[in-house]
């Protein structure tokens, strides 16, 4: 699926207050949904010794669109479509994999 037609096709379900002026919301959300899936994969690390039964990455899966949805909607809430946040993600990482630097941190290397 194209990034900006999931984009737009997301936006078409938003209901919180003030949408299209209001980028707190889907950050909260991002922050919950993104720790779902942290906590999903933490009981698989604690219960199922890393593995991920095929009942668990189904559930991640959904739980990822969940994330998606909220980068989507923040996205859309800053004035950014996702193939362009995308295409400056790939631009970045191959600068820094260019200059011997994507390990390391900082957002500026």
């Amino acid at each position: 699926m194209d990034l900006n037609a999931y984009q737009r096709g997301a936006r078409q379900t938003a209901r919180y207050p003030d949408v299209g002026s209001n980028p707190i919301y889907p950050t909260l959300g991002l922050c919950g949904e993104a720790g779902e899936v942290a906590d999903k994969v933490k009981k698989v690390l604690r219960d199922q010794n890393g593995e991920f039964s095929p009942e668990v990455a189904q559930a991640l899966m959904l739980e990822l669109g969940d994330v998606l949805w909220y980068v989507a909607q923040l996205a859309s809430e800053l004035g950014f479509e996702l193939d362009q946040i995308a295409e400056a993600n790939l631009q970045k990482l191959a600068s820094r994999a260019a200059r011997n630097v994507i390990s390391g941190s900082g957002d500026h290397r």
